[in-house]
């Protein structure tokens, strides 16, 4: 981690728990196996200090090794369900996820806006159409999906503003966005008609639409979302198909939220 681009820590900052997590998030998706070397290069540690590190977590239950590699166990698992438990948003969404799964006969989602990604916190899951398994916990870069347009356009200006300044817009994809300004045209089209339609941005072949799930004080607290493949629906197909039970049952969980008075996923 280079000192220069840390932000200033208040006193009561343990620099070393965030270097133990920054050991943990270094595996992912596409890197669920890593060497010492590699986990040095993901963290900025050096290779005794990440040695250090992941021989602690091996000693705790959370890492495993062959003496050679490294990949988390599913005893990871438990720190993200200690908050997911502590939750009701998944609680009330997954019946109207399963509702509007069998409606539309499409995979469908549910996720909240941590940092610069999209984590999903619920899901009901078709058929695979992306090359990467989603699963509840699954992250993906808020610019490249509907989802995450959506989230992002129930940003205030000044989150927005140190969103666009933080993220790096990569060439995901032929289509993917890549400039702050066309994000920027996309985030206020999807803020005036109310929901959100991804094509092959995030990965070709795949589609996407979103709507907004709102608490009482009409902030936007997460997102839905129904994801199909590009040679199933066309862009029409979504617009018409899709949008209008995607728009309902957003607007049911928000109903269930409100009328339940439970905690939304931000709080």
């Amino acid at each position: 981690m280079d000192e220069a681009d840390t932000p200033e820590r208040g006193a009561h900052h343990v620099q070393s728990l965030e270097r133990g997590l920054a050991v943990i998030r270094a595996f992912d998706a596409r890197t669920p196996e890593l060497t010492l070397s590699d986990v040095a290069k993901a963290t900025g540690l050096t290779r005794a200090a990440a040695r250090r590190f992941l021989l602690t977590l091996a000693d705790l239950g959370y890492v495993r090794t062959d003496g050679k590699r490294f990949s988390l166990t599913p005893r990871v698992l438990e720190l993200g369900y200690s908050y997911l438990s502590s939750i009701t948003l998944p609680e009330v969404a997954q019946p109207h996820l399963e509702r509007l799964s069998s409606e539309v006969h499409e995979s469908s989602s549910v996720s909240i806006l941590d940092g610069l990604d999209v984590v999903y916190v619920a899901r009901v899951p078709v058929s695979r159409i992306m090359t990467v398994a989603i699963n509840v916990g699954t992250r993906f870069p808020a610019y490249a999906t509907s989802m995450g347009h959506v989230l992002l356009a129930g940003l205030d200006e000044g989150d927005l503003a140190s969103y666009l300044d933080t993220a790096e817009l990569e060439q995901l994809t032929p289509r993917s966005i890549t400039s702050a300004a066309d994000l920027r045209a996309e985030l206020e089209k999807v803020r005036e008609q109310g929901w959100a339609l991804v094509d092959q941005e995030l990965e070709q072949g795949l589609r996407s639409m979103a709507a907004p799930i709102r608490d009482r004080r009409g902030r936007v607290i997460a997102a839905i979302n129904v994801s199909t493949q590009a040679n199933r629906r066309s862009l029409g197909d979504m617009r018409r198909d899709i949008c209008p039970p995607l728009l309902s049952a957003a607007a049911r969980i928000e109903a269930d939220l409100a009328v339940s008075g439970t905690r939304s996923a931000s709080g």
